[in-house]
């Protein structure tokens, strides 16, 4: 029954109504339930009960948790004799004495066992099995070694998701080195501005790459890079583009091959649970970008508990997540070799030749997880897509921003109507989510089931108190291990403190929008920072593109309140339309009924504009904050970098007329 109910809302939903958030879409069975990873873990810990009263004990008391993870999925090193957990927020120390390697958890396991396979939009097809992946690790290992990559030494990657990026980074982890990415659609200057905070010895690159059918020469951006960076011991060259030619300028060159020349069994270097893994970098659309270090113990411990018991991943799933290098779920993805799934990487745009092109995928590989950006879904959902074929597929991963409870409706009425869907939200900062799905909760219309374990998240209000049932600040008041060991180039700590603790002394703000329901479960509004305050009323942004962006006419849109130091200012509304569309008077006005009527008449906006794009992140999120600083007279070049963007272009479109 409840599936029939699940459609005629996703039949609304493609009439222009709305689906009642909370809507009951999915409930797991008995089955489900008993053979959940979660539930041999509790089993295995002999605390059955439901996943309130595990979460409750997983913060409550956070040495023994993260102990028996360690223990529960046994964890490859010296586990040492130290105290699991010393210090308070930002200050803590975990596990001390423990040693280990990402690297070695990661490639443990059956060496006939598949471990990746990699796809792209021109249907090229390569796998690996987990003894091969072991091999070319090791034979990428010592050619690092040959360049003299060194503990602690930087190998940096402008590449796209191939297997060669896996590679290079399993490779630079097990030596102790630690890895940075960037796509190859970030242009020179990004790079350049993230790169050079870190020094790196080595540079791994490719001379192009391919997006939506095209072919984007990059050999001469990577001579650029290269020449910003002078701690370059080499660079080594992924691949061609048809026409790029290298003229031999460049000092210390070779070719991937020659880096993979010389056979070698890999090897793994164990250092303590803190030291650096890799470096992650913040948008770096307002400023500088952050360079977040994560360590290898927190990483290894929050994705073995991430994705086993949020996810259910293990042996046998075939996990994929779209996504590049220069975007954390890339970190996340790789992270299902530690539980030993077969990773599914995937180069290229999400929609070629079509919207449909990654369900089709999905299908063709046999996927059980699929992890994809909220947009994604809110897209195939508005072209109609129907997924077939995917027999195999037992969960669905959203993130990237808030996904609405009718793009939650349509998985289940055009999808599949018994896969279990998780939005999740969490960030670079923690490289995981603080907030998601776990197979023992039932799957409601726009709300995220539970607080994920060992993250004690709270609401707080404006007086920093928590509450339920209440929109307020996204805190996390007690430490998680993949919380950053630090910054880089940040000796005193200052950067990092600055960043998240400086409202709520001994707290972090991740600086979301976040509403904790009574029985557990979640709702995310968006940025706090980009915060609809209508005479004294805060709304969050999500809110308001989901009434918007259900109309057909209109596929993107963007919302700016220019109010500032307690004054009211002009609510303006941007779109973009389908082709053939019109922003007329007849459209306006139904936007102005809806937005009365479904928010409040606060929030009818002053203003319609139609612009060619929204602008967006290289990872796809809305760039509210520099385009509200460009309307109150901010000159666009310093609003946002525009190296950091998807569309740059589109930013000239929001300055206002004089």
């Amino acid at each position: 029954m409840w599936v029939e109910v699940v459609t005629r809302r996703a039949r609304l939903v493609k009439m222009g109504c709305m689906v009642e958030e909370g809507a009951l879409l999915w409930e797991p069975t008995a089955e489900v339930v008993r053979d959940a990873r979660i539930t041999r873990y509790t089993e295995w810990l002999g605390r059955p009960g439901d996943y309130q009263d595990v979460w409750n004990w997983s913060v409550d008391s956070p040495a023994e948790f993260w102990t028996s993870i360690w223990d529960y999925f046994d964890v490859l090193g010296d586990r040492g004799d130290g105290p699991v957990l010393h210090g308070t927020m930002p200050d803590v120390t975990w596990f001390e004495g423990t040693t280990l390697n990402y690297a070695e958890n990661a490639l443990r396991g059956d060496p006939d066992r598949l471990a990746v396979i990699f796809r792209d939009e021109s249907g090229n097809r390569r796998t690996y099995t987990l003894g091969e992946l072991r091999a070319e690790v090791g034979r990428v290992r010592a050619g690092l070694a040959r360049l003299g990559v060194r503990r602690g030494d930087r190998v940096a990657g402008y590449v796209p998701n191939i297997p060669e990026a896996l590679i290079a980074f399993l490779a630079t982890a097990s030596l102790g080195a630690i890895w940075s990415s960037c796509s190859p659609d970030f242009g020179a200057p990004s790079v350049i501005d993230r790169f050079t905070q870190i020094e790196p010895k080595v540079l791994v690159a490719v001379e192009g790459y391919r997006y939506n059918g095209k072919a984007f020469g990059r050999a001469d951006v990577v001579r650029d890079i290269a020449a910003k960076l002078p701690s370059l011991a080499a660079t080594v060259w992924i691949g061609s583009t048809p026409g790029a030619e290298r003229d031999g300028t460049a000092a210390a060159e070779l070719g991937w091959e020659e880096l993979r020349a010389e056979a070698a069994e890999p090897e793994f270097d164990r250092v303590p649970f803190g030291h650096p893994l890799w470096v992650l970098y913040s948008s770096g659309t307002t400023g500088l970008p952050k360079p977040i270090v994560h360590g290898h113990g927190g990483i290894v411990l929050e994705h073995l508990k991430a994705l086993s018991f949020h996810q259910d991943l293990g042996e046998g799933d075939v996990f994929f997540w779209y996504t590049t290098t220069g975007w954390m779920m890339w970190n996340f993805l790789i992270g299902g070799l530690l539980v030993g799934s077969t990773v599914v990487l995937y180069d290229g745009s999400a929609a070629h030749p079509d919207t449909g092109a990654l369900w089709e995928l999905a299908a063709q590989e046999g996927v059980t997880y699929f992890g994809t950006g909220a947009p994604y879904i809110v897209a195939s959902m508005k072209a109609g897509v129907r997924p077939s074929g995917l027999d195999r597929l037992r969960g669905i991963g959203s993130t990237g921003s808030p996904l609405p409870p009718e793009g939650f409706a349509w998985i289940y009425s055009d999808v599949k109507p018994d896969v279990q869907l998780g939005s999740f939200s969490g960030g670079t900062d923690v490289c995981t989510g603080f907030v998601g799905a776990v197979p023992l909760l039932p799957i409601r219309a726009g709300v995220i089931p539970c607080r994920c374990l060992g993250a004690r998240v709270e609401s707080f209000d404006p007086a920093g108190e928590p509450v339920i049932g209440e929109v307020g600040e996204l805190v996390v008041t007690a430490p998680m291990p993949s919380m950053p060991v630090m910054f880089w180039n940040d000796p005193s700590g200052d950067r990092y403190r600055e960043s998240y603790f400086a409202d709520y002394p001994g707290v972090w703000r991740h600086g979301d929008w976040i509403k904790i329901l009574p029985g557990g479960g979640c709702v995310i509004y968006g940025r706090s920072d980009s915060t609809l305050n209508r005479g004294g009323v805060r709304m969050g942004t999500s809110e308001f593109y989901r009434v918007v962006e259900r109309f057909e006419e209109i596929e993107d849109s963007l919302v700016i309140d220019t109010g500032q130091l307690g004054q009211d200012g002009r609510l303006l509304l941007y779109v973009t339309l389908v082709p053939g569309a019109e922003l007329s008077d007849g459209l306006v006005a139904r936007l102005r009924t809806a937005l009365r009527t479904e928010l409040s008449p606060r929030h009818v906006p002053d203003e319609f504009h139609r612009v060619p794009g929204i602008p967006r992140t290289l990872s796809g999120k809305k760039l509210e904050v520099p385009v509200r600083k460009i309307l109150l007279g901010t000159p666009v070049e310093k609003a946002a970098n525009p190296d950091a963007m998807a569309n740059p272009e589109v930013l000239s479109h929001f300055v206002p007329e004089l």
